[in-house]
């Protein structure tokens, strides 16, 4: 599975004077078969002028011999002259893309490692609770608790006579059941994710059952929620990976749209923050950027100078803009890796009409 320390050897690689090929393809063979998605991988491979390359070569013989189709996503890279391979197979479709630089085109997958990163789940009903802990997509692992049997102890017609178990008792033995299990699960809980680093957790169960859980979860998962759900405790995974994932994007919308909102009061109040293209670069130059923020799609065409200096358009009499620059066929994307590289963080978001009026590009920046 992809992580962090994947990303950071691709930011790590540079073709140099050659090219390393970047495939971002959707393979869900629910949706399309396997020969029409690689009719569209040669489509792609002859649009970056590729198509008789030794890289083009590597990726159809994978498609043909090595992939075994059995997940949605698809992430290549391949650079033949250094001998350079590197195959990513995701839970999450990509949308199909393929880029043809010296650098390997990572903003699709630090996209994918922010998005999808780890998130847990709880299931939850009077008896007890089931655990399952997600990353980009995929199950990572599972567990549960069962706790003491909840019955209606009513007796012949819910009478309260002395001497019976029914009646009032009854129900106060049952609340006081189910408070039991709701305290047992809450701990499990605790002990569960306490090794997980879940950055989001949903809770699954009726609305009384999942309130009372709520009651019982320690601070640190309180703090996690970001949102409930309708389900029966033993609904298949599948259904609950299915549920949860549209919650998570629908707190990632939120999360995003607050993220843009606090990039524009920011900037307005002259604070540590800037947008558009050029200003971004230049805050990228000095390692300022604590959170590039980008649309999704945008690309730039743009100079590098031996400086380290990314600029859209030629420059004279810069002084960070000295010695003759290189052409890059996207500077948003050199300015992604640069910020990675410098332990800055990177969101893409999409359809967010305030990020498209300051010009698809900013930052919040460190100082």
């Amino acid at each position: 599975m992809f992580n962090q320390a994947n990303l950071q050897e691709l930011l790590s690689f540079d073709g140099g004077e050659a090219k390393v090929l970047s495939l971002y393809l959707s393979t869900d063979t629910s949706q399309e078969s396997r020969e029409a998605l690689k009719l569209r991988v040669r489509s792609l491979l002859r649009e970056v002028g590729a198509a008789d390359s030794a890289d083009a070569a590597a990726i159809e013989r994978y498609l043909d011999h090595a992939h075994d189709w059995s997940k949605p996503g698809l992430a290549l890279f391949s650079c033949a002259t250094h001998d350079f391979w590197r195959a990513y197979p995701t839970a999450v479709a990509f949308r199909n893309r393929i880029r043809a630089t010296t650098k390997p085109y990572v903003k699709p997958l630090a996209h994918l490692l922010d998005f999808y990163a780890q998130y847990g789940v709880i299931l939850v009903d009077k008896l007890g609770a089931r655990f399952f802990e997600y990353h980009l997509g995929e199950l990572q692992g599972h567990g549960g608790t069962i706790g003491e049997d909840v019955r209606k102890l009513k007796s012949g017609g819910g009478s309260k006579a002395v001497g019976t178990r029914g009646g009032d008792d009854g129900i106060r033995q049952e609340q006081e059941a189910i408070l039991r299990n709701m305290r047992e699960a809450g701990q499990e809980a605790a002990e569960f994710f306490a090794t997980r680093p879940i950055r989001r957790l949903f809770l699954g169960g009726t609305a009384e059952n999942v309130a009372h859980l709520r009651e019982n979860l320690s601070k640190q998962l309180q703090a996690c929620l970001a949102g409930t759900f309708a389900s029966d405790m033993d609904a298949p995974e599948h259904e609950i990976r299915q549920q949860t994932l549209a919650l998570l994007h629908e707190a990632n919308a939120v999360r995003e749209a607050k993220m843009v909102e606090d990039l524009v009061t920011i900037t307005a109040k002259n604070g540590h923050a800037v947008t558009g293209l050029d200003d971004t670069l230049h805050a990228v130059f000095e390692s300022r950027i604590q959170t590039l923020i980008i649309s999704d799609g945008y690309r730039s065409q743009g100079y590098e100078y031996p400086t380290g200096y990314l600029s859209p358009t030629l420059l004279i009499d810069k002084p960070e803009a000295a010695g003759d620059p290189s052409e890059l066929d996207d500077v948003v994307e050199a300015a992604v890796n640069r910020t990675l590289a410098t332990g800055g963080h990177v969101e893409v978001i999409a359809d967010n009409p305030a990020l498209e009026r300051l010009g698809r590009i900013g930052a919040i920046l460190r100082y």
